[in-house]
Protein backbone atom coordinates (compact mmCIF):
# COMPACT_ATOMS: atom_id res chain seq x y z
CA UNK A 1 0.00 0.00 0.00
CA UNK A 2 1.40 3.59 -0.86
CA UNK A 3 1.11 6.46 0.84
CA UNK A 4 -0.72 9.57 -0.36
CA UNK A 5 0.53 13.08 -1.60
CA UNK A 6 -1.24 16.11 -2.55
CA UNK A 7 -0.29 19.31 -3.80
CA UNK A 8 -2.75 22.19 -3.16
CA UNK A 9 -3.01 25.58 -5.22
CA UNK A 10 -5.14 27.59 -3.81
CA UNK A 11 -7.03 29.19 -7.60
CA UNK A 12 -5.76 33.18 -8.27
CA UNK A 13 -7.21 36.30 -7.33
CA UNK A 14 -11.01 37.16 -7.99
CA UNK A 15 -12.56 40.31 -7.89
CA UNK A 16 -14.39 38.52 -4.77
CA UNK A 17 -11.03 37.54 -2.88
CA UNK A 18 -9.59 40.68 -3.72
CA UNK A 19 -12.32 42.93 -2.68
CA UNK A 20 -13.30 40.81 1.09
CA UNK A 21 -16.25 39.42 -0.51
CA UNK A 22 -17.51 36.06 0.47
CA UNK A 23 -17.94 33.75 -2.66
CA UNK A 24 -18.22 30.41 -1.62
CA UNK A 25 -20.15 28.62 -4.52
CA UNK A 26 -20.86 31.95 -6.64
CA UNK A 27 -19.02 31.40 -9.76
CA UNK A 28 -16.15 34.09 -9.85
CA UNK A 29 -13.53 34.78 -12.66
CA UNK A 30 -10.37 35.71 -12.26
CA UNK A 31 -8.39 39.19 -12.27
CA UNK A 32 -5.66 39.52 -13.93
CA UNK A 33 -3.64 39.41 -11.19
CA UNK A 34 -5.37 35.76 -10.51
CA UNK A 35 -4.53 34.96 -13.96
CA UNK A 36 -0.38 35.30 -13.31
CA UNK A 37 -0.97 33.87 -9.84
CA UNK A 38 -2.06 30.23 -11.70
CA UNK A 39 0.87 30.82 -14.75
CA UNK A 40 2.81 31.68 -11.45
CA UNK A 41 2.30 28.02 -10.58
CA UNK A 42 3.06 26.46 -13.34
CA UNK A 43 6.75 26.53 -13.16
CA UNK A 44 6.45 24.76 -9.89
CA UNK A 45 4.16 21.74 -11.12
CA UNK A 46 4.72 21.43 -14.71
CA UNK A 47 7.58 19.08 -14.89
CA UNK A 48 6.37 16.86 -12.01
CA UNK A 49 4.40 13.73 -12.05
CA UNK A 50 0.99 12.89 -10.70
CA UNK A 51 -1.45 10.22 -10.43
CA UNK A 52 -4.34 12.57 -10.70
CA UNK A 53 -5.05 16.31 -11.33
CA UNK A 54 -8.57 17.57 -10.35
CA UNK A 55 -10.05 21.16 -9.40
CA UNK A 56 -13.17 22.40 -8.31
CA UNK A 57 -16.13 22.70 -10.09
CA UNK A 58 -15.89 25.98 -10.51
CA UNK A 59 -14.69 28.80 -12.92
CA UNK A 60 -11.91 30.00 -10.96
CA UNK A 61 -10.24 26.57 -9.83
CA UNK A 62 -10.95 25.27 -13.26
CA UNK A 63 -9.22 28.24 -15.16
CA UNK A 64 -6.12 28.15 -12.38
CA UNK A 65 -5.58 24.68 -12.84
CA UNK A 66 -6.02 25.17 -17.46
CA UNK A 67 -3.32 27.96 -16.71
CA UNK A 68 -0.95 26.47 -14.20
CA UNK A 69 -1.11 23.00 -15.28
CA UNK A 70 -3.42 21.93 -18.24
CA UNK A 71 -6.50 19.00 -17.98
CA UNK A 72 -8.09 18.47 -14.67
CA UNK A 73 -10.57 16.62 -13.97
CA UNK A 74 -13.67 19.34 -12.07
CA UNK A 75 -15.27 17.58 -9.25
CA UNK A 76 -17.93 19.30 -6.98
CA UNK A 77 -16.43 18.45 -3.50
CA UNK A 78 -13.45 20.29 -4.11
CA UNK A 79 -15.80 23.27 -3.74
CA UNK A 80 -15.31 26.40 -1.54
CA UNK A 81 -17.94 26.29 1.52
CA UNK A 82 -21.30 27.22 0.96
CA UNK A 83 -21.98 30.83 2.59
CA UNK A 84 -25.94 30.30 2.09
CA UNK A 85 -27.11 33.88 3.09
CA UNK A 86 -23.45 35.26 3.53
CA UNK A 87 -22.74 34.82 0.04
CA UNK A 88 -21.64 38.01 -1.76
CA UNK A 89 -21.74 40.09 1.74
CA UNK A 90 -18.23 41.37 2.03
CA UNK A 91 -16.11 40.89 5.36
CA UNK A 92 -16.41 44.30 6.96
CA UNK A 93 -20.06 44.09 7.33
CA UNK A 94 -20.53 40.73 8.84
CA UNK A 95 -21.74 39.97 11.80
CA UNK A 96 -18.78 39.22 14.18
CA UNK A 97 -20.19 36.57 15.79
CA UNK A 98 -19.33 34.73 11.93
CA UNK A 99 -16.18 36.93 11.56
CA UNK A 100 -15.02 34.87 14.82
CA UNK A 101 -16.56 31.95 13.77
CA UNK A 102 -14.78 31.81 10.05
CA UNK A 103 -11.65 33.47 11.78
CA UNK A 104 -11.04 30.73 14.12
CA UNK A 105 -12.07 27.62 11.67
CA UNK A 106 -14.32 26.57 14.40
CA UNK A 107 -18.33 26.37 14.83
CA UNK A 108 -18.55 28.09 11.78
CA UNK A 109 -22.59 27.24 10.00
CA UNK A 110 -23.88 30.20 7.46
CA UNK A 111 -27.82 30.47 7.96
CA UNK A 112 -29.05 28.73 4.71
CA UNK A 113 -25.15 27.48 3.86
CA UNK A 114 -22.86 24.15 4.99
CA UNK A 115 -21.35 23.74 8.84
CA UNK A 116 -17.59 23.46 8.57
CA UNK A 117 -18.43 19.68 9.51
CA UNK A 118 -20.60 19.28 6.29
CA UNK A 119 -17.41 20.57 4.17
CA UNK A 120 -15.60 18.42 5.93
CA UNK A 121 -17.40 15.63 5.12
CA UNK A 122 -17.41 16.06 1.42
CA UNK A 123 -13.92 16.73 1.04
CA UNK A 124 -12.96 13.79 3.06
CA UNK A 125 -15.09 11.65 0.94
CA UNK A 126 -13.02 12.88 -2.18
CA UNK A 127 -9.52 12.52 -0.47
CA UNK A 128 -10.52 8.93 0.67
CA UNK A 129 -11.69 8.41 -3.09
CA UNK A 130 -8.40 8.87 -3.86
CA UNK A 131 -5.49 6.22 -4.80
CA UNK A 132 -2.25 6.21 -3.40
CA UNK A 133 0.41 7.95 -5.24
CA UNK A 134 0.49 12.16 -5.75
CA UNK A 135 -2.47 14.21 -6.51
CA UNK A 136 -2.60 18.01 -7.66
CA UNK A 137 -5.92 19.60 -6.73
CA UNK A 138 -6.65 23.46 -7.41
CA UNK A 139 -9.01 24.21 -5.04
CA UNK A 140 -10.42 27.05 -2.42
CA UNK A 141 -9.17 28.73 0.77
CA UNK A 142 -11.24 27.01 2.87
CA UNK A 143 -10.93 23.67 1.74
CA UNK A 144 -7.13 24.27 1.83
CA UNK A 145 -6.88 25.45 5.32
CA UNK A 146 -9.12 22.21 6.43
CA UNK A 147 -6.76 19.99 4.61
CA UNK A 148 -3.74 21.81 6.17
CA UNK A 149 -4.92 21.94 9.59
CA UNK A 150 -5.12 18.17 9.79
CA UNK A 151 -1.40 18.30 9.34
CA UNK A 152 -1.10 20.60 12.13
CA UNK A 153 -0.82 24.22 10.17
CA UNK A 154 -3.59 26.22 10.66
CA UNK A 155 -3.44 29.74 8.50
CA UNK A 156 -5.30 31.02 5.63
CA UNK A 157 -3.13 31.00 3.00
CA UNK A 158 -3.55 33.53 0.18
CA UNK A 159 -4.22 33.12 -3.50
CA UNK A 160 -1.97 31.37 -5.79
CA UNK A 161 -0.14 29.42 -2.85
CA UNK A 162 0.90 26.00 -3.09
CA UNK A 163 1.19 23.76 -0.53
CA UNK A 164 1.95 20.20 0.02
CA UNK A 165 0.83 17.41 2.40
CA UNK A 166 2.13 14.20 3.20
CA UNK A 167 -1.64 13.03 3.89
CA UNK A 168 -1.13 9.25 5.89
CA UNK A 169 1.64 11.04 7.81
CA UNK A 170 -0.21 14.37 8.61
CA UNK A 171 2.39 16.63 7.51
CA UNK A 172 3.26 19.36 5.72
CA UNK A 173 6.24 19.17 2.70
CA UNK A 174 6.36 22.35 1.93
CA UNK A 175 4.62 26.00 1.26
CA UNK A 176 5.34 28.32 -1.81
CA UNK A 177 3.39 31.59 -1.34
CA UNK A 178 2.82 33.03 -4.70
CA UNK A 179 5.38 36.07 -5.71
CA UNK A 180 2.31 37.78 -6.56
CA UNK A 181 0.46 37.44 -3.32
CA UNK A 182 -1.70 40.46 -1.80
CA UNK A 183 -1.88 40.38 1.65
CA UNK A 184 -5.79 39.33 2.64
CA UNK A 185 -8.87 41.33 3.01
CA UNK A 186 -10.52 38.79 4.96
CA UNK A 187 -9.52 39.93 8.93
CA UNK A 188 -11.18 39.86 12.15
Amino acid sequence: MGTLELWLVRHGETPASRDGVLAGWADVPLTPRGVAQAEAVRPAVVAETFDGVWCSDLKRAMETARLAYGDARADARLREINFGQLEGLAWATLDPRYKKALADFNGFFPPGGESLHQVRTRVTEFIQSLSAGRHLLFTHGGVIRLLTREAGYDEFLPTGTLVGLDWDRARVLFTRVSPIAVPSPFET
